[in-house]
């Protein structure tokens, strides 16, 4: 039987698991758990035997208690640990959320990513926050941003519409960095803040010169639908995932297309996009089913291979 004192346990017990829920995705997730995510894929007209590891760092938004210097160390520890041929940096250092106890400078954070090494170099394009936390920036209506200029004088690269051709064993790859997609505030349409973008897909593009296969770097995954076949994977961040994830689903995805790009390997015809959870919190300094994450691409070895993900927590 059903009685008043059973349904008052049953409520008392889902208000105590809701705390630790919410103790668990505001203290715990965010702050402690960080994993490597694995994918291995072969894309249409990849060269087989061009076999290239790249790890990928998104997202940090730095600033403490939930991204301090000891914790951009431990990332780039962990990131130079996975010997990766080449480290990609895909934006969205600065900070997003007003959460925070000090704001880490950009001068702080580039000169602890510039801790990361690689044989074929670390290669970095800006995100949204980037741009926004920028307010010179924005007034003046163009770059370069605060990140940018640390992030160089640090020795790190930053491709804003810019390509770079690299070479493996002999055989030749191109990276592609495109300029961010809502770069620009400028205005606001109802209560929806508008935005003008710094990004030029078809110019960027236009710089690679023969046939060899393309990474490209595009903070935001909304790009994809206009990415043509000629570009072998782009790889993205700015999600976060939703941050919040159960089931394979994310409540809240900050993209037009919602979850069709919200996280992980998207395959779109012979196209290939892979959009990391990132690391760090934007908006809410939390994250529930989404952990954060390094990943690591693996390109070239079996054909026949599409896509395997694999985790390693730490």
């Amino acid at each position: 039987m059903l009685t008043r004192r059973a349904i008052l346990k049953s409520i008392a017990a889902l208000g105590l698991s809701g705390v630790g829920l919410g103790a668990y995705a505001f203290g715990i997730e965010p702050r402690f758990r960080l994993e490597v995510r694995r994918y291995q894929l072969t894309p249409v007209g990849w060269p087989v035997d061009l076999r290239l590891r790249l790890a990928v760092v998104a997202d940090l938004h730095a600033g403490e208690p939930y991204m301090p210097p000891e914790r951009i160390s431990e990332i780039v520890d962990l990131t130079n640990a996975i010997g990766a041929d080449a480290i990609l940096l895909l934006g969205d250092y600065a900070a997003g959320h007003r959460w925070q106890t000090r704001m880490v400078p950009a001068r702080e954070w580039a000169s602890l990513l510039a801790g990361l090494k690689a044989p074929l170099g670390v290669h970095a394009v800006l995100g949204n926050h980037d741009w926004w936390d920028d307010r010179g920036a924005q007034r003046r209506g163009h770059g370069p941003v605060i990140g940018r200029i640390e992030l160089e004088r640090a020795g790190i690269p930053v491709y804003e519409n810019h390509t770079v051709r690299l070479t493996k064993a002999g055989r030749a790859f191109w990276i592609a960095g495109l300029g961010d997609q809502i770069a620009i505030t400028t205005g606001r349409k109802g209560r929806a803040r508008q935005f003008r973008g710094v990004d030029d897909l078809a110019g960027t593009l236009a710089q690679v010169t023969d046939d060899a296969p393309v990474v490209l770097l595009a903070h935001e995954p909304d790009v994809f639908p206009r990415v043509p076949d000629r570009v072998a994977l782009t790889i993205s961040g700015h999600t976060h995932g939703g941050q919040v994830r159960l089931a394979g689903f994310s409540p809240v995805v900050p993209s037009k297309f919602g979850n069709r790009y919200a996280y992980g390997h998207v395959v779109e015809g012979d196209r290939h996009l892979i959009v990391s959870g990132g690391l760090g919190c934007s908006i809410l300094p939390v994250r529930f089913g989404v952990p954060p994450e390094v990943v690591l691409v693996e390109l070239g070895g079996n054909p026949a291979v599409a896509s395997i993900g694999g985790i390693t927590r730490v």
